[in-house]
């Protein structure tokens, strides 16, 4: 076991020293220290580190690095061999390395760098030899670690091995994100020791300022280790026992002695793993307050005897099973402990003995001398380690090692990883946190004074002294005035009595002369002044007066106030007889006085700082001089320096203890007016500070700072300078200075009030006012103190942090925190604000404090760490049923505040951790634990606080995939926890109000936990799916409340979708696959029951049945269940509404579906019809509704699309269901126009204008509209009566519809039947026999076609009837009857009939563009001699024509001449058995056509398929019109004898197209037959009536030809 030193130096960079804030990290063997950060181009640190090296193979990492705002940098490295390092114990010049850029790695390991760079660091690095041991001793000890070494390197259990076999934990320096509270003591340890080290501490200086060290030494004591044979596996942890230092004579100790406590420190990985809690419970009360203290504390890198911690390099701590007692500590000879170990060593840091329980005697001698014993230790642990000592149980060990059990540590770095995944459900195992004692162990505030009977017995006499003639009731002076004859000066403040005569007081027992001024400052006793006076003078007699009076002063003193030593007497355990023996040695030394006295007094004047500038330049040349009693030195001159510094030591000796030591400060002058002033005065240099220390208050080394104090009201002082003084009083040379007595009788008097009068409870005095905080103990225990700290000059700020001190034992006692914060904020205040007659810094201040600079500080990092570590458990050690406990709570973190205080101000260190961070912290590793125990104990604890008796198999008491009984249960408990952090908790700890509130920081931990536990857990139930999905539902909702009550306003999850409703996603959409079963269940239910009552009306006001009503109440219910979830995840939510969407288009279609299909059936019943109408609309209207609370525009854009999908389908069966039941009116509609149309044909008359007339019509058209009138009346009231507004329109228009197309069929335009129309005369024209049938119907015909006075009386009953469905407004609207196609495709018929022929074919011409094959596939071309390409767009001709026309126009009349030029058919389509003889038929079609030729045709061709005709017609279209108001119409025919010629095909050309070119050849393709549009046939029905005409009769007949039935067809 190597112990490596290495001191960082400094460094030299290249480039601009404001770039470099630069701090060094050393690394060596997963062990990281640190710098502070130091700033400019050559930075000095100075800073030592000590690290315990197992492995010679390895080399040291040094890392520069350079602060930055957000990241730092990486300024070089370097790395050395740890085999190139020297052994020495000196400490050397070190050297210089260059920085390098970039590392080299072997493996996983760094091996070298690279990449030199301009920077060098200077560093000094040496293996340190073992102390105390000879220089052969060392070399070999040394030679044996090699080989262990060599052995462990091949040995199959080497360290590498082991480091493959259990993976390294992190160091907690290096803040594993694992736990989040992994890094909370890591961010304290790099603050832990850090003080200034500008100025040299007191005396006892040690190598590194970041050490702890006390100021004053004691004997280094072994650490304390726990044995626990049999273990299962190799595991050491050092259990690293602190001690303060308080003895002169002992302080041989080397440099490492300070490192326990400095930035090297790491937190062992040791101290996060957790213990079987449930251990803890079995141990004593004792052993759980030493347990508490050293999860931060025991994790340094060395002891103080310089023995490595192991904690790095092991898995953890290992737990005893029952606590092993009363094994006696055998001492033996150190080879046996070297020789028989046990094999399995695990050493705890759970249980540390105090200095009283490990040396029962206090000269108890050990084998070896303490140095060389540990370096023993140490190679042995090694050699454990490496399995070479077989157990031979040799019991000496536990002399070193001593038994006990290992206590579970459960502080805040040793939290668990809850985090854990193992199938459910988990086993309850764990308890909650162990309690604990009140107070933390003598490592925390150790009180060595109570063992060393030797300065007891010292601080006992001289307390006796102190108080059988306290200081305080001294002999006042009888001052009289008196006039001084040579120069004389003032006792107390050394200025001259000035003036002539009276210049100043003189007492008349002692002779004392002072100023009048300061008559009242002046405390030297006035007997025992006047009794060492008379004594050197002689005056016997005198003497023996002033003796007497002294004695009676004592005995009365002794009759009025025998309490007081009484109380001396017991602290101290003194016997009576021994009592009354010292109180007559006292007195009498109180008698001698000083006439025996004397003592050898050396002065070493070090430095000052912040003196005045008394010189024009804005400096000094200070000197000083020093005084005791009448010889007087003075140092050299600096010059021009407001900081001198001297180091210039003086000896005096000194015979009388009432003696002063005047130090003064000066300012050397050599010029005109300083030397006219060393005439007047003794003084020519001007005066820069004083302070005057009683001789009596000197003892022992001291070294410190004193503020500079004024001589008179006019001097202008500043600064303080530094003094080392070493007293030797004659009898008293080995005796320990006051301070380290005062410090004896302060801790012997709190032991006795506390721990033996008061049962281990701290009595709080009552005091009151400004320095209630100086009163630490009852009356008589305080009269003690002070009369001590008066009569040897102790101050009240080292009486302060003394007990501050002693409190820290007790810290956790009631009304404890709150009086070690209130002292704590005064030491503060003492140090930090400085007075205006200094300007030294704080830091500065505090390290000249004679309590010991490191010494206090240590103190406060173990309060501070121990004090986290008891708030990690603030439910536990501050239960929230206790007022007084709660108090003590608040009084704690006041307590932390004011270290983190302390550390700013006084320390001055940069960015201590804050004391809200730190609380935080704490109350989130209590909440961790908290959780974890309410979760493994979930059953019991909740059963308890129910009263419930349920009693369940352990396996069923945690989560189960089989139910979710255990996470209802949780939550309660969880909520039960928020709520009492919330309102007990937080209105205690409230001093962060911005920054920590207890209740939202519970129920922030609380959630996150819970969320992953919860989460795991649903993910394992997804696997099964075990439990019904109303269970998850339910579950849901809870976990619902619990995050809306509780978390979402909390500012960490303000602003995000919470995961919450990811875990239920699947639970949910499962719950709505059932529900829409269950939904199509209940509708077919619901509409078999409408059924069986006959779809009845709800109520008088409601027109639907009550079928809708259960369906939608049923579905508004499952939404109802969706929507109070609350889902905050749009996404989700998106999902869920999707789904839901579906299962309502799913129901309603079915209902949709199912109506329909039964409706026809219903038609012919009354109401029926009316209600089954009104329950589709009343869907769509509850549809709708269900849009809009289903979120309406907001709703997901899928599901809206869906519903609105929906809304459309339900809409479109409505239309179905009202045209099914217009139609079902069609045969009675039907009969009321057949009596309408034989009414109108007995109408008569003229139709012209005049008011006979107008009257006539109107009463036709009433007796015209009877017969419709009467069924509609009858029909309407009833629908009024039992249909929805929305569904009487919609059966309004279909009853509309079906009465205007029925009077447009019926009466209008009657339809072209066998019986009527041309199919008759196509019908004669086949068969000449029929003839005299075709003469009877022209004659019949005529009187079809409607009169203008029929028309007109239909025209009005039009109105009529229009008004009758508008029903002033309750009806159909007005505009839409009059925009309603049945009606103007009517009034268009009706005004046809009065216009002529010619304009009817005009009209038809001009509108039908699209007769045969849509009027496609007509080429032009300019002549018959160019072919045109293949024509498109025609499907199926049957023949084509080819045709040249020419249009001329008479320049003069204007006449229209058309020439058409037939020139052939091909690809004629046509079957027949007999001759083929096909012709052409060229007709013109158009207005004013009666008196001119109309048609012409071609001669035949037999059996010719494409024959060529080249026949030329001439057509007179006269100048009414113009061209686009003709048509050539072309038909194919195949000539028979006797018999109708038969129709091949036919082809239309509009002039039009052919009227821009003028001539043109055309190929025209043949159709089967013309097609037209609604309006042509309308225009061919009228005319079909005009039997009278011939040209309409030409027409219709040329309109209705169409392609005959071929032979063989």
């Amino acid at each position: 076991m190597s112990l490596l030193c290495v001191r960082v130096k400094r460094a030299k960079f290249q480039g601009s020293p404001d770039k470099f804030n630069t701090y060094v990290t050393l690394k060596v063997q997963n062990v990281k220290s640190t710098t502070v950060a130091v700033r400019g181009d050559q930075p000095s640190w100075e800073q030592d580190f000590m690290f315990e090296i197992s492995r010679l193979d390895l080399g040291l990492s040094v890392e520069v690095w350079n602060k930055g705002l957000i990241w730092d940098t990486m300024v070089g490295t370097v790395w050395i061999a740890l085999k190139t390092i020297r052994q020495s114990d000196e400490e050397g010049p070190g050297e210089w390395s260059t920085l390098e850029a970039e590392t080299l790695m072997k493996g996983d390991e760094i091996c070298g760098t690279k990449n030199p760079t301009p920077h060098k660091i200077l560093l000094d690095t040496r293996f340190e030899l073992p102390f105390d041991i000879p220089e052969e001793e060392a070399r070999y000890w040394t030679y044996k670690w090699e080989q262990i070494n060599a052995l462990g390197a091949d040995n199959e259990y080497s360290s590498q091995e082991e480091s493959l076999r259990k993976p390294l934990p992190t160091a907690a320096a290096q803040c594993s994100f694992e736990d989040p509270d992994s890094a909370v003591d890591d961010r304290d340890s790099d603050y832990r020791s850090e003080t200034s080290n500008s100025i040299p501490p007191p005396y006892h200086t040690t190598a590194q300022p970041n050490a702890s060290a006390h100021q004053f030494p004691v004997p280094v004591r072994l650490p304390q280790q726990l044995l626990l044979p049999g273990s299962p596996r190799d595991s050491c942890n050092d259990s690293v026992q602190s001690y303060d230092l308080d003895y002169p004579e002992r302080r041989a100790l080397s440099p490492t002695s300070s490192s326990r406590y400095g930035s090297s420190c790491n937190v062992s990985p040791g101290s996060s793993q957790l213990s079987e809690l449930d251990q803890c419970h079995e141990q004593d009360d004792d052993r759980r307050e030493r347990d508490s203290i050293h999860s931060c504390h025991s994790s340094g890198s060395f002891s103080r005897d310089g023995q490595a911690g192991f904690g790095e390099q092991e898995k953890g701590l290992e737990v005893a099973g029952e606590e092993e007692k009363g094994r006696a500590c055998e001492t033996k000879e150190m080879k046996d402990v070297t020789t028989h170990p046990p094999p399995d060593l695990v050493l705890h840091r759970d249980h540390i003995l105090s200095p009283q329980e490990s040396f029962p005697e206090e000269n108890a001698s050990s084998p070896f001398t303490q140095a060389r014993a540990h370096w023993i230790r140490a190679v042995t642990k090694v050699r454990l380690q490496l399995q070479e000592i077989p157990n031979d149980g040799d019991p000496s060990l536990s002399q070193w090692l001593p038994e006990g059990p290992a206590g579970g540590l459960y502080g805040i770095d040793s939290m668990p990883d809850l985090r854990r995944k193992k199938p459910l459900p988990l086993v309850s195992d764990l308890s909650l946190v162990q309690s604990r004692k009140a107070g933390i162990t003598s490592a925390m505030a150790t009180r060595t004074s109570l063992k060393d009977e030797e300065l007891k017995s010292h601080v006992y006499k001289k307390t006796l002294q102190a108080l059988i003639y306290p200081i305080s009731c001294t002999t006042p002076h009888n001052f009289e005035v008196w006039s001084a004859t040579t120069p004389t000066y003032c006792y107390e403040c050394e200025g001259l009595l000035w003036g002539i005569a009276r210049q100043g007081m003189r007492c008349s027992e002692c002779g004392v002369k002072c100023h009048e001024k300061c008559q009242d400052l002046l405390n030297a006793d006035c007997l025992q002044r006047a009794a060492e006076k008379s004594s050197k003078h002689g005056a016997e007699d005198r003497t023996q007066n002033i003796i007497m009076a002294m004695k009676d002063r004592m005995k009365i003193r002794e009759r009025n106030k025998p309490e007081i030593f009484e109380v001396i007497r017991d602290v101290f355990t003194v016997s009576k007889a021994a009592h009354v023996q010292q109180m007559k040695t006292v007195k009498q030394s109180v008698l001698d006085g000083t006439s025996k006295w004397s003592a050898k007094i050396t002065i070493t004047v070090v430095c000052a700082q912040g003196l005045q500038a008394k010189d024009k330049t804005g400096s000094s040349d200070p000197y000083v001089t020093v005084q005791v009693g009448k010889t007087k030195k003075r140092t050299k001159t600096i010059f021009g320096n407001l900081n001198p510094v001297w180091e210039e030591k003086f000896h005096f000796e000194c015979h009388n203890s009432s003696d002063r030591i005047k130090v003064r400060v000066w300012d050397e002058d050599d010029d005109i007016k300083s030397r006219v002033k060393q005439r007047l005065k003794r003084e020519s240099d001007d005066f820069l500070g004083q302070t005057i220390i009683e001789v009596r208050t000197l003892s022992g080394e001291m070294d410190v700072w004193y503020n500079l104090e004024k001589r008179t009201d006019k001097s202008a002082v500043s600064g303080a300078i530094r003094l080392q003084i070493s007293v030797e009083i004659k009898g008293e040379e080995k005796v320990a200075p006051y301070h380290v007595q005062y410090t004896c009788l302060h801790e012997n008097l709190f032991h006795y009030l506390t721990d033996i009068q008061g049962s281990g409870g701290v009595r709080i005095p009552e005091a009151r006012g400004d320095d209630a905080w100086k009163v630490y103990f009852d009356e008589t225990a305080q009269e003690i103190v002070d009369e001590f700290a008066m009569r040897y000059g102790i101050e009240s700020i080292y009486q302060a942090m003394t007990h501050f001190a002693c409190l820290s034992s007790k810290y956790m006692c009631p009304g404890v925190p709150a009086v070690m914060s209130t002292l704590l904020a005064n030491i503060n205040a003492y140090y930090a604000h400085t007075t205006a007659s200094t300007n030294v810094s704080a830091s500065d201040r505090f390290a000249a404090s004679n309590f010991g600079k490191e010494r206090f500080v240590k103190l406060l990092d173990q309060l501070h760490n121990s004090l986290r570590i008891d708030l990690s458990t603030y439910r536990n050690n501050f239960p929230a049923g206790s007022p007084e406990r709660l108090q003590d709570l608040k009084s704690t973190v006041d307590l932390l505040t004011s270290i983190t205080f302390f550390r700013m101000k006084v320390q001055e260190l940069q960015s201590p951790p804050r004391a809200s961070q730190v609380v935080k912290d704490c109350v989130k590793a209590c909440l961790n634990s908290t959780y974890e125990y309410i979760f493994n104990n979930c059953h019991d604890l909740y059963s308890r606080q129910y009263q419930l008796k349920q009693e369940l198999p352990p396996e069923e008491q945690g989560p189960s995939i089989r139910n979710l009984d255990f996470w209802p249960k949780l939550i309660t408990l969880i909520v039960s926890i928020i709520e009492e952090d919330k309102n007990s908790y937080t209105l205690v700890l409230n001093q962060f109000p911005q920054e920590l509130n207890v209740g939202k920081v519970s129920a922030e931990v609380m959630w996150q936990l819970f969320s992953q536990d919860m989460k795991y857990a649903l993910e394992e139930h997804e696997k099964d799916r075990l439990c019904k999905s109303a269970d998850y539902m339910n579950l849901h909702f809870k976990v619902k409340w619990l995050h809306n009550e509780y978390v979402q306003d909390l500012p960490a999850f303000q602003g995000q979708v919470p995961e919450y409703p990811a875990w239920f996603e699947q639970f949910v959409l499962q719950w709505l696959d059932e529900n829409e079963d269950v939904s199509l269940e209940f509708l077919r239910g619901a509409l078999e029951r409408d059924k069986k009552d006959g779809f009845q009306q709800t109520s008088e006001h409601a027109l639907f049945s009550c079928s809708v009503v259960d369906v939608f109440t049923q579905l508004n219910q499952s939404f109802e269940i969706i929507r109070k979830l609350e889902c905050p995840d749009p996404n989700i939510l998106a999902h869920y509404m999707r789904r839901f969407a579906k299962t309502i288009g799913k129901v309603l279609m079915q209902y949709a579906d199912i109506l329909s299909k039964n409706f026809p059936a219903y038609c012919t019943k009354e109401k029926m019809p009316c209600i089954l109408m009104n329950n589709m609309q009343q869907l769509r209207v509850q549809l709708e509704k269900m849009f809009e609370a289903m979120g309406g525009k907001e709703l997901d854009p899928e599901a809206a699309d869906s519903l609105k999908e929906l809304q459309v389908k339900l809409n479109t069966v409505l239309d179905e269901l009202s045209m099914v039941f217009g139609n079902s009116f069609q045969v009675r509609i039907d009969e009321c126009v057949r009596q309408m149309a034989d009414i109108l044909g007995q109408v008569r008359g003229p139709g012209n204008a005049s008011p006979n007339a107008r009257a006539s019509v109107a009463q036709d058209a009433d007796s015209v509209l009877r017969p419709l009138m009467d069924f509609l009346d009858g029909n309407l009231t009833l629908f009024a009566t039992v249909c929805e507004k929305t569904v009487l329109k919609r059966v309004l228009k279909e009853l509309w519809r079906v009465v205007m197309n029925t009077m447009e069929r019926r009466i209008v335009l009657p339809p072209l039947t066998d019986q009527t129309g041309t199919q008759l005369i196509f019908t004669a024209a086949k068969e000449l026999s029929h003839l005299s049938k075709l003469k009877d119907h022209m004659v019949r015909e005529e009187t079809r076609n409607l009169t203008p006075k029929q028309c007109a009386v239909l025209d009005l009953a039009l109105d009529t009837i229009k008004q009758y469905f508008h029903a002033g407004g309750n009806g159909l609207k007005k505009a839409f009857l009059e925009k309603s196609p049945d009606l103007q495709s009517l009034r268009y018929a009706l005004s046809l009939y009065t216009q002529t022929t010619d304009t009817l074919i005009k009209t038809f011409v001009r509108s039908q563009t699209a007769q045969v094959h849509d009027g496609k596939g007509i080429r032009f071309t300019a002549n018959e001699d160019i072919r045109p390409e293949k024509g498109s767009g025609v499907d199926d001709p049957v023949g084509e024509v080819s045709i040249q026309v020419d249009l001329f126009t008479h320049p003069g009349t204007g006449e229209h001449k058309v020439t058409v030029k037939v020139v052939a058919a091909n690809d004629l389509k046509w079957q027949t058995a007999g001759m083929f003889r096909p012709f052409v038929e060229v007709t013109m079609v158009g207005p004013h056509q009666s008196d001119k030729k109309r048609k012409f045709t071609t001669k035949s061709k037999s059996n010719n398929w494409a024959p060529k005709y080249n026949e030329t017609f001439h057509f007179l279209l006269g100048n009414e019109e113009g061209p686009e108001a003709y048509e050539l119409q072309i038909c194919v025919k195949d000539y028979c004898f006797a018999r109708e010629d038969r129709v091949l095909g036919l082809a239309v050309m509009p002039l039009r197209d052919v009227a821009a070119k003028g001539s043109c050849a055309c190929w025209c393709p043949l159709g089967r037959k013309i097609h037209m549009d609604e309006t042509g046939m309308t225009i061919l029905r009228i005319l079909s009536q005009r039997s009278n005409d011939e040209v309409a009769r030409e027409f219709v007949k040329l309109k209705s030809e169409s392609r005959s039935m071929e032979e063989g067809s």
